[in-house]
């Protein structure tokens, strides 16, 4: 409906019709007109290697050569998972999911058992999936239960959630006081990712190290966007962030629609056949997807990107700063690794609430203006952008080109 399926692919944000893509490789996409463009959305972060690498198009095409789906166990679902397991020690069982969505309503479902405990704490501008009870946006107070905030989803359900200002300890520390004793979990996104990329800061960290725990309630680190992209480990790694329940999505697909959930056995036994939690998924597990799979973690083990995706993007945010200084516009970069979002407003950028003080009409014509000359950035001032290892040193001077040209325009 709209002509897409997914929202944020209408360009409902930005203005205009969406462009309908055919085919990509590397850094770069073709529309169905034959413009081609350099990408910095990636299918929303999973090519991380860039588009169409020759080693992930061979293994998907030999696993779909074998059999597109058997709804039955393959070797490669325990392949993957002993990767996964490999970059995530705490991660002792694996499940796999067809989406991020899955994954985390799973998580959910999961700590509500293991705990007995009714009610949820998410961040306000994180995107967990499209779950009743993750749709759900704050109340009036900072102690309110959540409101929603799609039509359809009751409010008894949006009200089992708390939502809390990302980066904020001391509104953490409030709902604990407050409801302590029925908090089964708190989700997060250790990166956030679509309110653009904001960084955590390390008072907030310390707190979901130590809050939950204190309370018996779960850590769950949501790394469907930044596992694996920004380290081998993905965030927790990177951050020193220990998680008891992890979901996965995008790189450790492939490409491929995929989701998984990792934790320790005494809480992933729980779930079914083993243990009285129901999940379920024919698909889940897809041969081609764990293939694609397998190729990606197996390529980014054996020649970590990430150094160089991490070059790339200081490269492409230091000069944007500067393109940005010479035709006096204020604009405040946020980057974290391979990660970043060009805000059109003073910085800095720390949570939804100074996000939205981004000017998103500034950010269309940006957009519009970087699409004409052909770079493709995120369609919404509020996603992430992502730099892949296709994108070299030559690609990044071009897209400043393209950038030092739509200033210009605006």
């Amino acid at each position: 409906m709209g002509g897409v399926n997914s929202p944020v692919r209408a360009f409902g944000a930005v203005g205009g019709a969406p462009v309908f893509f055919e085919r990509a490789r590397g850094a770069r996409v073709w529309d169905a007109d034959g413009n081609v463009y350099l990408d910095y959305v990636g299918s929303w972060g999973p090519m991380i290697l860039g588009h169409a690498h020759p080693a992930v198009v061979k293994a998907a095409v030999r696993a779909v050569e074998r059999g597109s789906s058997f709804g039955a166990p393959t070797a490669g679902e325990t392949e993957l998972a002993r990767l996964a397991r490999e970059a995530f020690p705490t991660a002792e069982r694996v499940r796999f999911t067809s989406s991020g969505t899955e994954a985390c309503l799973t998580a959910l479902r999961l700590a509500r058992a293991c705990t007995g405990r009714p009610l949820i704490v998410k961040f306000a501008g994180a995107y967990h999936g499209h779950a009743d009870g993750l749709l759900a946006s704050a109340g009036s107070g900072a102690l309110t239960f959540g409101r929603p905030t799609s039509a359809g989803v009751p409010p008894e359900i949006a009200r089992l959630t708390l939502v809390l200002p990302y980066n904020n300890p001391e509104a953490l520390a409030a709902a604990f006081a407050a409801h302590g004793k029925k908090i089964a979990a708190v989700i997060v996104e250790p990166v956030a990712g679509n309110m653009g990329v904001v960084g955590p800061r390390s008072d907030f960290l310390d707190a979901l190290e130590r809050l939950p725990r204190r309370h018996g309630s779960l850590l769950i680190v949501d790394e469907v966007m930044t596992g694996f992209r920004l380290s081998w480990g993905g965030a927790q790694r990177l951050l020193a962030l220990r998680a008891d329940l992890t979901c996965f999505g995008k790189i450790v697909g492939g490409g491929f629609p995929v989701g998984g959930l990792g934790g320790p056995r005494r809480l992933m036994d729980k779930l079914a056949p083993l243990g009285p939690v129901y999940q379920a998924g024919t698909l889940s597990g897809n041969p081609v997807a764990m293939a694609a799979g397998i190729a990606t973690l197996t390529l980014l083990k054996r020649d970590p990107p990430y150094k160089p995706l991490r070059d790339a993007a200081d490269h492409l945010a230091h000069g944007l700063r500067a393109v940005a200084r010479r035709h006096r516009r204020v604009i405040s970069i946020n980057v974290v690794e391979s990660m970043f979002t060009v805000f059109f407003c003073k910085g800095p950028v720390t949570d939804l609430r100074s996000a939205q003080r981004a000017n998103v009409k500034a950010y269309a014509r940006f957009f519009h203006a970087l699409l004409r000359r052909g770079v493709y950035f995120p369609p919404s001032q509020f996603e992430a952008a992502f730099v892949s290892a296709a994108h070299t040193p030559g690609v990044i001077e071009q897209t400043l080109a393209a950038a030092e040209a739509a200033f210009r325009d605006l």
